[in-house]
């Protein structure tokens, strides 16, 4: 089982990250319509797979969703934030993300794909 990730420090990387935090509650968030929402952000909420590990899903709201999406994405990939994010997994709406801590493995692949020169890329 995968390492506890907690919504509280996921939506501090994507606030510190410039992100604003919406704060929507869970039903306005599972009803979709990310588009309808007057500013860009995101929500977030916490998640239990079907294996039982605590995960994080993140939805992008406002007109411009889509480049919200992009951003928390790009965001929470970062190396030093050590997340891992898939936006295809089963149950997720076109606006959210499924967010949980990388793994080792995982995170050795990212920093392999770094260019070279790049802090902790090859050389």
């Amino acid at each position: 089982m995968s390492r506890a990730t907690r919504v509280s420090t996921i939506r501090r990387h994507l606030v510190e990250g410039g992100l604003v935090d919406l704060e929507l509650g869970e039903a306005t968030q599972k009803a979709g319509h990310p588009a309808r929402h007057e500013t860009d952000g995101f929500a977030a909420r916490q998640h239990v797979d079907a294996t039982g590990a605590l995960l994080v899903i993140v939805g992008a709201y406002g007109p411009d969703w889509f480049a919200t999406m992009r951003e928390a994405r790009h965001r929470l990939e970062q190396p030093y934030v050590k997340c891992h994010v898939d936006g295809d997994a089963a149950g997720l709406a076109d606006h959210e993300l499924l967010v949980r801590w990388a793994t080792s493995a995982e995170l050795q692949d990212s920093v392999a794909e770094l260019p070279a020169g790049v802090r902790g890329g090859p050389a």
